[in-house]
C-alpha cells in the first residue's frame, strides 16, 4: 500500500458540501476546532481576504483549500457572481490531523495549470449544478475524491519541502515511513531506519530531521500513539494494543501516553467516551 493511503485510513479527512451556487454580497468563515475549509471557483470572479487581512482577486476557474482552521472572507463580485462549490472538511477529534498540520495555512491551484483536478472538478460541477437523485450524498463523495487528488497533487509535484508531505515525496524517507506505518510493531531502531534509506545512520538523522520536522524516534513514537488511539477505540485490551505498537505490556505503552498526552491509556479513552 502506498504512504498516503495508509495515513488516509488513519486519519479521519472527510468532506461535507454546505454551499453550491452563486455567491452574493460577503461570506464569512470562521475558524471551527478540526475543520478546514475547501472553495471551487466554477465561474465568476471574487476577492478573498485571510485573517491578517490579506486580499486576492480570482476570476478564473481556482481551487481553494484552507487545510487547517483559518477564518477568512469572501467577496463575490457584484459584475461576475461567482459560481461555487463550497465544503467544510472534517477531522477526527480525536487527534491532530498530521497532513493538515504539514501543509500550509492556504492552497491555491488554478485549474487551468492542474488538468487531473480540473478534470476531476468538473465530475463535481455536473453533479452539483444538476437535480438528480442521490445529489448530496454524491457531491460529498465527489468533493472527497478531489481532496486526494489535491493531495496527490502536492506530493507529485514536489510543493512541499517540510513537513510529512516532503518526507513522503522524498525517496529514500518515503520507503522509511512507508515501513513504519505499516509495521509500527517492529523495533525501528536508527540503524534499521537508516538502513531501510540505503544511508548513514547520522545522514538519515539529519536528512530525517531536516525534512520531516522531528527526529525519527520522535516520529515513531507519535506514529505509535496515534495507531495506539485507533485501537483502543475499537475496545482492544490495552496490553494487546502496546504489543500491536511495538512496546512489550501495557505499562509501557501507559508511560509513553502519560509522557505525550498526559494521561493514560484508559484515561484517555474515557475521556473519548465521556465527550471531553
Amino acid at each position: 500500500m502506498d504512504q498516503l493511503s495508509i495515513i488516509l485510513q488513519r486519519f479521519s479527512m472527510n468532506t461535507e458540501v454546505f454551499f453550491t451556487g452563486n455567491l452574493c454580497g460577503i461570506s464569512n468563515f470562521n475558524r471551527e476546532p478540526n475543520q478546514g475549509h475547501l472553495h471551487l471557483l466554477r465561474s465568476g470572479a471574487l476577492t478573498f481576504i485571510d485573517e491578517k487581512g490579506n486580499s486576492q482577486m480570482i476570476d478564473e476557474p481556482t481551487v481553494l483549500f484552507f487545510p487547517t482552521p483559518h477564518s477568512h472572507r469572501i467577496i463575490g463580485s457584484e459584475e461576475n457572481p461567482p459560481e461555487l462549490v463550497c465544503a467544510n472538511i472534517i477531522y477526527d477529534e480525536s487527534s491532530t490531523n498530521p497532513i493538515a498540520n504539514a501543509l500550509p495555512s492556504l492552497l491555491c491551484f488554478k485549474f487551468s495549470d492542474c488538468p487531473q483536478l480540473k478534470q476531476t472538478a468538473q465530475s463535481l460541477f455536473d453533479e452539483a449544478f444538476q437535480d438528480l437523485y442521490g445529489r448530496k450524498p454524491m457531491i460529498d463523495l465527489l468533493t472527497n475524491m478531489f481532496l486526494i487528488h489535491v493531495l496527490r497533487h502536492v506530493l507529485t509535484n514536489d510543493i512541499m519541502h517540510y513537513g510529512l508531505l516532503a518526507g513522503l515525496a522524498h525517496p529514500q524517507l518515503s520507503r522509511v515511513l512507508l515501513a513504519v506505518h505499516e509495521a509500527p510493531e517492529q523495533q525501528w531502531g536508527l540503524e534499521t531506519m537508516a538502513e531501510h534509506a540505503l544511508m548513514s545512520r547520522s545522514k538519515f538523522a539529519e536528512l530525517f530531521k531536516r525534512t520531516v520536522g522531528q527526529s525519527p524516534g520522535d516520529y515513531l513514537i507519535d506514529w505509535r500513539i496515534v495507531v495506539a488511539k485507533d485501537l483502543l477505540q475499537q475496545n482492544k485490551p490495552v496490553a494487546l494494543v502496546a504489543n500491536a505498537v511495538g512496546y512489550e505490556n501495557g505499562s509501557a505503552l501507559a508511560r509513553v501516553f502519560r509522557k505525550k498526552l498526559g494521561v493514560s491509556p484508559k484515561a484517555w479513552l474515557e475521556s473519548r467516551h465521556s465527550g471531553h
